[in-house]
């Protein structure tokens, strides 16, 4: 690509670009929400036109390309967000619009179908079931999915947009392997990733972007992380965020023998005002549905709950808000934003609901004010959320509840698919709230947030708390091996 520029309207979202792939290459593309990535991969797509600039694939030369274009010269993009169906099997996911058929083409051969689809999983050493359907698969499967349905298409170029950002430590290194074997087949990989400990281990190349420019483009050995992150942020950004010492105050929440069949068993915690207390696991290991209980999301089989020193029996997440419980969910998407809808309703929704009658010029103040102290940047309120960078989107969701009462905040994946600028501004604010006596839970695959974060930290595995740590005698790999239970630690520190 050479020379990529596009506006939309006043915001310049790609100045004069240039980039390049070879094949048996992993090049990764880093950068800020908003420095102009996703604009980017989508005019390589085909889903977006540029203003200017080319884009050549052996040899042969485009001003720009349609999206069926793009998927016959090989070029598949797998997106952060899942985009199967998830209600067909596997192998009708593969062969999706290229169905084969029989007798004239009336009848779909699914039979057929199946039996190649298992030879290409079994060429990659993928043991999916081919007569799976999608929607009982996990994350993991589900992205590795989207790899296999590309492979089928003869994708000579990937785009990975962000492909780990549902996934756990060992799905994550499983899908780092399965990228080397597409690598080393000849395929040219674009890697997209705010996960920069990724990114040195998978790229070749990586290429920087900040508002829309290419600040440079660096051999994976001749640069570090931090001097990665300096180019993206203009300034240096710790992995660990150095948090102040909060006196903690009296018990906000006390959980006592938690159990749900089949997610989770015999849970007990507790978390006081001024307090972060961070849940660790490995994916599946039961901890977005055990928060999702205090909510009111899900309702437990066994267990009590102690709220300010009073039973509590959240019967909605409406009671759970009325009760003083605030919610972030893991995907924001599904769990929290009103993409259709600007950002004044998005910011205001929980604070309207306790208004008799709304009063515009207040709502639209407070959310002005809310919006500031996230230091949101958008277009103004009228903004639909939707279009807003991922790391805008996450501050639009905590800003709505700085306009809410509530005593403890849920936090899962808070930090998921921002970049180190967002991040640091989210963990500005979490440190607020503690200050001014707020209990925090913080459900986390980010081991140094984990760490840097929590006062003490709460390790799942198989559905159980089996330890509970002091963050201050933690470390990465103590965490790994209490995840895998390589440390034969099962008592509880509580």
């Amino acid at each position: 690509m050479s020379g990529a520029s596009k506006r939309f309207g006043e915001t310049q979202a790609l100045d004069n670009v240039s980039l390049e792939l070879a094949s048996n290459e992993v090049h990764c593309l880093v950068g800020e929400n908003g420095a102009g990535k996703s604009t980017l991969i989508k005019i390589l797509a085909g889903a977006e036109n540029p203003d200017a600039g080319t884009i050549t694939i052996s040899g042969r030369r485009y001003a720009n390309l349609e999206p069926d274009t793009a998927m016959e010269l090989g070029i598949a993009t797998i997106y952060q967000d899942v985009e199967l169906i998830s209600s067909l099997t596997v192998a009708e996911n593969i062969f999706l619009g290229r169905e084969i058929r029989r007798f004239g083409g009336s009848i779909i051969d699914f039979k057929k179908q199946e039996q190649d689809a298992r030879l290409l999983m079994d060429g990659l050493n993928i043991s999916i079931p081919e007569w799976a359907i999608v929607d009982t698969l996990s994350p993991a499967d589900q992205q590795t999915l989207q790899i296999v349905k590309a492979m089928g298409r003869d994708a000579r170029i990937m785009i990975m947009d962000e492909p780990t950002s549902s996934l756990g430590l060992q799905e994550a290194r499983a899908l780092m392997k399965l990228i080397r074997d597409l690598r080393d087949r000849g395929i040219g990989i674009i890697y997209i990733s705010h996960h920069l400990e990724e990114v040195f281990e998978i790229g070749d190349r990586i290429t920087i972007l900040k508002d829309g420019r290419v600040v440079k483009t660096v051999d994976r050995g001749d640069a570090t992380q931090q001097e990665v992150t300096t180019a993206m942020v203009g300034r240096e950004s710790p992995a660990f965020h150095n948090r102040s010492e909060i006196r903690r105050g009296s018990e906000v929440v006390q959980a006592e023998g938690l159990s749900k069949d089949g997610m989770f068993s015999d849970c007990s915690f507790q978390v006081r005002a001024g307090e972060i207390l961070g849940i660790g696991g490995l994916v599946g290991s039961g901890r977005s549905e055990l928060v999702r209980v205090l909510f009111g999301d899900m309702f437990p089989d066994s267990g009590q709950i102690m709220l300010r020193g009073e039973p509590y029996v959240p019967v909605s997440p409406k009671d759970a808000i009325h009760h003083g419980i605030a919610y972030v969910g893991e995907d924001r998407h599904i769990q929290g934003l009103f993409p259709g809808r600007p950002v004044l309703e998005n910011v205001s929704v929980i604070h309207n609901e306790s208004s008799f009658m709304l009063n515009h010029r207040v709502e639209a103040q407070l959310a002005f004010e809310a919006t500031g102290q996230m230091n949101m940047v958008m277009a103004g309120l009228s903004q639909r959320a939707g279009s807003l960078s991922g790391g805008n989107q996450q501050k639009a969701i905590i800003a709505r509840w700085l306009l809410a009462e509530f005593d403890l905040l849920i936090l899962d994946e808070p930090t998921k698919g921002v970049d180190v600028g967002a991040k640091s501004q989210i963990y500005q604010i979490m440190d607020h709230l503690v200050e001014e006596g707020k209990a925090i839970i913080m459900v986390s695959s980010d081991m140094p947030e984990l760490i840097s974060m929590s006062d003490r930290i709460a390790v799942m595995r198989r559905g159980r708390i089996v330890r509970v740590i002091d963050s201050k005698d933690a470390d990465e790999q103590q965490l790994v091996n209490e995840y895998l239970g390589l440390t034969g630690a099962e008592e509880n520190e509580r």
